[in-house]
């Protein structure tokens, strides 16, 4: 049996405890800027017309880009560390599945997936813990399936914060890697990049967003 990280404890009490104030404040997909809706839209694009299989939406949160992306017309279902988010996304989104789950040891059979999407997800996965969840990825991805990854990038920070969400503790780290480095683990770990997008930080936004979609090597 695999052993969780010590990390991901700290998530999922986090992620419990801000999940109600998470779901409130987050944006919805509608709400996001033109390109990284753009960038969700050519993710399904892709999927669609492999036509290979499920989408996993892993670190789902309260399920709004997993109902984005079956608006999209993906069949997709979402995973999260936190039993409370599954519990709110359930709520929300009585018509699709989610389930509880770590990214580090999905239960998923191999080659199960014709796509998977890690939106804003990874950031709190230590540096030498991202090849085994990107060796995840590829185990649960089909030959030629499709990831997009997207998140903040930096240039090697560890972030600690006490509180977010309106003041609610958390008990999380954030890791925020170079672009290229992430670029590099993804080839690692059995991935062809397809398309990269990285935008800088403007008005209202603190952190550089990195996003990568990438196809799963044979």
């Amino acid at each position: 049996m695999s052993t969780e990280p010590v990390y991901v404890a700290a998530v999922r009490e986090s992620y419990d405890t801000v999940a109600a104030a998470y779901a409130a404040l987050v944006k919805s997909p509608a709400e996001l800027d033109p390109l990284s809706r753009g960038m969700l839209a050519a993710f399904a694009e892709s999927v669609r017309a492999d036509g290979r299989g499920p989408v996993a939406d892993v670190g789902c949160g309260p399920g709004k880009v997993t109902a984005h992306l079956a608006a999209l017309g993906l069949t997709v279902f979402g995973v999260d560390v936190s039993p409370r988010m599954i519990e709110l996304a359930r709520a929300a989104h009585p018509g699709l599945r989610f389930e509880v789950g770590s990214m580090t040891a999905l239960d998923l059979a191999d080659s199960s997936l014709g796509g998977l999407l890690a939106y804003y997800s990874t950031h709190h996965t230590p540096p030498e813990v991202l090849p085994r969840v990107f060796a995840e990825f590829r185990r649960t991805l089909t030959p030629g399936g499709r990831l997009m990854l997207a998140g903040h990038a930096g240039d090697g920070e560890r972030r600690r914060p006490t509180h977010a969400y309106g003041g609610l503790p958390v008990s999380y780290e954030s890791h925020l890697l170079p672009p290229d480095r992430l670029a590099a683990l993804l080839d690692e770990a059995g991935f062809d990049l397809t398309a990269r997008l990285t935008q800088e930080p403007e008005e209202g936004r603190r952190t550089t967003i990195a996003t990568f979609l990438a196809r799963r090597r044979p």
